[in-house]
């Protein structure tokens, strides 16, 4: 099903990812983690669909959604960084693998940070936080997207780690396997995992290495 939603307010959060919240259709429902097909309602867009992750809480009486603005090429992300309060997108159902299923660590590399955020909000909603730890690697510090909630949230427990900044304030190993071996105190522990592809499929295969179970490494598949 296709809804028609108009956009109620838009701000930034990085140099390149703005917030949009927009409508929310009456009855739709979607579980922390899960995304939506989405497509800008004009003539030569309506069709060209992308996956965006709500990151509000689904009891919220709108639609939240935290994107990065790819601005190298002519796609639906560069675009909606033109749009205005008003303006109208395309929203379809909820979808995705991604769930909270137990205590564990969050891995995010970039972008893939955003199935965590509401599941991160929902735990500390519920005072579930504690058990959790969250390794989040960037380019560069400003690349972080809600640093200042994330540790509000997590203390400790969020490690951020950049890769491209040689005098960053943060962490500055890749998560590898060495990472991983130091950082991690229990790989029966459960693992969510998301990010650009080539980085999933080698964490999660560094994870399977390292003991942890298959059936505990969530990733959207």
């Amino acid at each position: 099903m296709e809804h028609i939603v108009r956009i109620l307010d838009i701000h930034p959060v990085t140099h390149n990812v703005k917030q949009f919240i927009i409508e929310k259709p009456d009855g739709f429902t979607f579980s922390p983690g899960q995304a939506t097909e989405m497509s800008i309602n004009q003539d030569d867009w309506a069709d060209k669909q992308s996956p965006f992750t709500f990151t509000n809480f689904t009891d919220d009486h709108f639609l939240q959604f935290t994107i990065k603005l790819y601005t190298d090429h002519e796609g639906v992300t560069n675009h909606l960084g033109e749009l205005q309060v008003c303006d109208e997108l395309i929203l379809r159902e909820p979808w995705g693998t991604i769930e909270y299923k137990g205590p564990g660590y969050f891995i995010a590399g970039g972008a893939g940070i955003t199935p965590f955020i509401a599941i991160l909000r929902q735990l500390n909603r519920e005072g579930a936080l504690a058990d959790n730890k969250l390794f989040f690697s960037n380019k560069t510090d400003e690349d972080i997207i809600l640093a200042d909630e994330l540790k509000s949230m997590l203390g400790d427990n969020a490690l951020f780690t950049i890769t491209n900044q040689k005098d960053s304030v943060h962490d500055q190993r890749r998560i590898d396997a060495e990472f991983l071996k130091a950082e991690v105190k229990d790989f029966s522990r459960h693992f969510y995992v998301c990010g650009p592809d080539a980085m999933v499929q080698e964490i999660t295969g560094i994870l399977t290495e390292l003991g942890a179970n298959t059936d505990a490494v969530v990733f959207e598949r």
